[in-house]
């Protein structure tokens, strides 16, 4: 999944960012509301975390304005501890959810995946199809209730194929999703990553998981309950 960070506070965004990536997200920063609506607006994010105090463009008008060009990735907004006036401003403009600082890195990366879960439409942390399971606040996938490992970037085509189930996702659009704005986009990286993920997951092609559709794209298919 990817991430825009917005904050201003450059050891801050650092530091989150790292959080972030450790949990598998591809996080694209900006120190500035400006350059922030920038990104907003130029790239496809699954989320955002935007700080109320930026300088050029305060948050709450950096989410005003996503909004109203009818962008609607979830947002998490940071707010200082005593402003309950920008959390309600925040949520109004069309915030999802906030936290105050100071907080803990890992409670901002559970509130993530909680928002991208709620934006996919699955409530729980854990989603079956068939045989397989993916839980998505401990990155964990289980086959036929064996655990199986993955690498970080074999995960993060899972998950995103897994939240998008029966929808055909086309390569630009998963390596949009999945990597930062400076990767090569005509990179065949997804292409190795299925075929990974299909000789892990569905080696005989039993399953039919991961179906290619040529000239479209790859979709997970829903499997019959086990």
């Amino acid at each position: 999944m990817r991430i825009l960070l917005i904050e201003d506070d450059l050891q801050l965004q650092h530091n989150l960012k790292l959080h972030l990536e450790e949990a598998s997200y591809s996080v694209d920063t900006a120190a500035d509301g400006e350059d922030g609506l920038f990104l907003g607006q130029e790239y496809p994010y699954d989320a955002a975390i935007i700080d109320i105090g930026l300088p050029k463009l305060t948050g709450i008008q950096v989410i005003e304005s996503l909004r109203t060009q009818q962008i609607d990735f979830p947002i998490l907004i940071l707010t200082a501890r005593d402003s309950w006036q920008n959390k309600v401003e925040g949520l109004d403009a069309g915030a999802d959810d906030y936290l105050t600082k100071p907080f803990h890195p890992m409670e901002l990366v559970a509130r993530m995946k909680a928002l991208i879960r709620r934006a996919a439409g699955k409530a729980s942390p854990i989603t079956s199809n068939g045989p397989l399971a993916i839980n998505t606040s401990a990155a964990e996938v289980r086959l036929n209730d064996k655990t199986v490992n993955l690498s970080a970037s074999e995960y993060r085509l899972l998950e995103y194929l897994f939240l998008h189930m029966g929808e055909v996702q086309s390569k630009s659009v998963l390596i949009e999703h999945l990597y930062d704005q400076d990767f090569d986009l005509d990179s065949n990286v997804i292409e190795v990553f299925v075929r990974r993920l299909r000789k892990k997951l569905d080696p005989d092609n039993q399953l039919n998981l991961i179906e290619t559709l040529r000239g479209q794209g790859y979709r997970m298919n829903a499997l019959p309950s086990s």
